[in-house]
């Protein structure tokens, strides 16, 4: 008890006497996640980058490279990403809700527990993708369903039991 009061006195000190800001010292402990909303990043290769918690909605990112990208808990509402590379990123917990998707490649992407609510996936691979506990509309789930193979190398899951699909 009397170690943690005295810590707390320190830090008061510090911060009174200008030394630390809590601000500064707040965002080094949690820095905001990247945004790119409303933006026009056609083309550009985000491969293998460290995405987490990103912003996208909105945006333009149509044939962007996000392959073996962490996207975990990346927000991509109402984009367009026809012909995105996707091929081995984690998506998990991705909120993808309106976006258009068609064309885009998912192989052995990692996309449980992220929510595609009308969003569209005309023409996409997901040859390996995992969607287990993805939030999915009936109709994205039958269509999906009648291009679904492969099993996913990181996770060990078939596409098709990740769908449900009968």
């Amino acid at each position: 008890m009397f170690l943690r009061q005295l810590t707390a006195l320190f830090v008061i000190a510090l911060v009174l006497l200008g030394w630390v800001s809590p601000a500064r010292s707040q965002a080094t402990l949690y820095p905001p996640p990247p945004s790119y909303s409303n933006a026009n990043l056609n083309t550009t290769d985000f491969s293998g980058q460290n995405l987490e918690t990103a912003e996208f909605s909105n945006a333009n990112l149509r044939n962007l490279k996000f392959d073996s990208a962490n996207l975990r808990g990346a927000v991509f509402s109402a984009s367009v990403m026809t012909g995105a590379s996707f091929r081995g990123a984690d998506l998990t917990y991705a909120f993808l809700d309106q976006a258009n998707l068609n064309e885009a490649d998912f192989s052995d992407a990692v996309l449980t527990e992220a929510i595609f609510l009308r969003s569209s996936f005309e023409g996409a691979t997901i040859t390996g993708a995992d969607f287990s506990n993805a939030l999915l509309d009936g109709v994205q789930v039958r269509e999906l369903c009648q291009t679904a193979s492969g099993v996913n190398s990181q996770t060990g899951i078939a596409t098709r039991d990740s769908l449900g699909c009968r």
